[in-house]
């Protein structure tokens, strides 16, 4: 597994990936800045670990087999055949956006692939089982698309001139009247 971070654009040594690439990522996870008190609290721990000689070691290290059966544990949150209904169908919808909604159409130069939807099912299972929930929702699954669909999305430069973000492009698709068709 590859956590990356992503510095703001206006940096210097940044480049735009190929859509290719991209499309391996499983997620794009905006953290904004912390507000006042969580920056104090940073500060705090900051000033508390700079002062004690050593850290302590995290109570219990997770080991490579509670990983495993974790990982397992996700895999087996049931996720209903109408929800993957539901996945493919907001995969497909960026893809061809005019079919349910004329704006999303003008929006998107091009649409997620079927890694999406695979990563869709797999984080909804994650986020179900993080919850501890037994079974995943379409809530799960709306939860997590920003992050799996947000970098999948290539906007044109049509939306580009109206300040449109892929956010925006995914909150009009899951939550439009007019794609109300493809809730489950």
């Amino acid at each position: 597994m590859v956590l990356v971070t992503q510095n703001p654009i206006e940096q210097e040594g940044t480049y735009h990936l190929p859509e290719a690439q991209l499309d391996r990522f499983l997620m794009q996870v905006w953290v904004d800045y912390p507000d006042r008190d969580q920056e104090l609290t940073i500060l705090e721990m900051d000033s508390k670990i700079q002062q004690s000689e050593s850290t302590p070691p995290p109570t219990k290290p997770l080991s490579q087999a509670d990983l495993f059966a974790m990982r397992k544990d996700v895999a087996n949150v049931y996720l209903d055949p109408k929800l993957n209904d539901y996945i493919v169908d907001l995969v497909q919808a960026t893809r061809h956006a005019g079919s349910y909604d004329e704006t999303l159409s003008r929006w998107c130069r091009f649409g997620a692939s079927p890694r999406a939807a695979i990563a869709l099912a797999r984080c909804a299972r994650a986020r179900a089982w993080l919850s501890g929930d037994e079974f995943v929702t379409p809530g799960h699954i709306q939860e997590i698309a920003p992050e799996i669909l947000r970098h999948r999305i290539l906007l044109s430069f049509e939306a580009e001139a109206e300040g449109v973000s892929s956010d925006d492009f995914i909150n009009r698709l899951i939550w439009n009247d007019q794609t109300t068709r493809l809730a489950p």
